[in-house]
């Protein structure tokens, strides 16, 4: 028997979550059973928390689209007995029975070692936000993006993403500027090394000018909508914008005069599908490029009793920085 946060469908459509006592003969299939240590709340958590925002298809269901721990029994031979793993994607917790449990079954196909000098704890804090926002950077780079180049722009910076995103930058010697729609997150973001903050309402909405002064070298950008619009009209001459979310809608009210001329190129991210030698890079990244003493500051620690609030929450855009679930307190 382990413990694990249920969520279930009544006939009326509402949803409920509790902790429950399971049997491991109710796990899914798959050739990789983890002992669980760690999760994290992202937003699509908040979503299978709560109506499964079309990602869930059958209940009942565990959620957790992320999670690491050890590796309890396996049939694939890249894993043995005692490795310690990470997974995050491949629409576990979503349509797989994920990581909010003291146990998870998955294909190996979908694991990663467990970067040398990070812990499980450290790897959730980064979760699929902080992994997310290294692939965005590793793209911006791809496409010449250097510390010297200018300022970048991280937009939704007080989130999972912008967090992470805003202290790799900084370490690696960019100048971060953060904008957030919370004035009481300016000194956690400095903190974290933005070296500028600048308010959402100063971008939020689209202008009749296709084209603003040139202003910023990159952008990791986790809103979408009209911001995203008004920052494409912002950015250097071939410079890039690394899309990763849409807290602030899927519509993007925006011409393509940004890209005929100045040469801007807006890179999408996913995280979910992503190649097994491209999770390695970013992992790898992620355990040399992001600071540990920053990583601690963005935690926020919780239990499997916690998540029902703590995904609407998220939902709400109330969460900072990075929750880790400790799946066994």
């Amino acid at each position: 028997m382990f413990k694990a946060l249920i969520v279930d469908k009544d006939e009326a459509g509402a949803t409920s979550a509790s902790v429950q006592d399971i049997s491991t003969d109710r796990l899914p299939e798959g050739n990789v059973t983890v002992a669980v240590d760690y999760s994290t709340v992202n937003y699509k958590d908040g979503l299978c928390l709560g109506s499964g925002g079309g990602l869930v298809r059958n209940y009942p269901h565990v959620p957790g689209i992320d999670f690491a721990g050890t590796v309890e029994a396996s049939d694939d031979p890249r894993y043995s007995v005692g490795d310690k793993v990470v997974l995050t994607g491949w629409r576990v917790g979503e349509v797989h029975w994920g990581g909010y449990a003291q146990k998870a079954r998955v294909n190996g196909d979908w694991l990663v070692p467990l970067p040398e000098g990070l812990s499980t704890r450290q790897s959730m804090a980064v979760g699929t936000a902080g992994f997310t926002a290294m692939l965005a950077i590793l793209a911006l780079e791809d496409h010449g993006l250097t510390p010297e180049k200018g300022e970048v722009l991280v937009t939704g910076a007080a989130g999972g993403v912008g967090s992470v995103a805003t202290a790799i930058l900084a370490h690696l010697g960019y100048q971060v500027a953060a904008v957030t729609g919370r004035p009481e997150t300016e000194e956690y973001l400095r903190d974290l090394g933005a070296t500028r903050i600048v308010a959402r309402e100063e971008i939020a909405e689209t202008v009749k000018r296709p084209l603003e002064a040139e202003t910023w070298a990159g952008c990791v950008d986790a809103v979408g909508g009209a911001m995203l619009a008004r920052v494409l009209g912002q950015m250097k001459y071939g410079a890039s914008v690394a899309a990763v979310g849409l807290a602030g809608g899927a519509a993007l009210p925006a011409t393509v005069v940004p890209f005929l001329l100045r040469g801007v190129n807006l890179l999408g991210i996913d995280s979910v599908m992503q190649p097994y030698d491209n999770r390695l890079r970013a992992w790898q990244r992620v355990s040399t490029d992001l600071p540990m003493d920053k990583l601690e500051a963005m935690i926020q620690p919780a239990t499997l009793s916690d998540l029902p609030t703590l995904g609407a929450d998220i939902l709400k855009g109330q969460v900072k920085g990075r929750v880790v679930v400790d799946v066994n307190a």
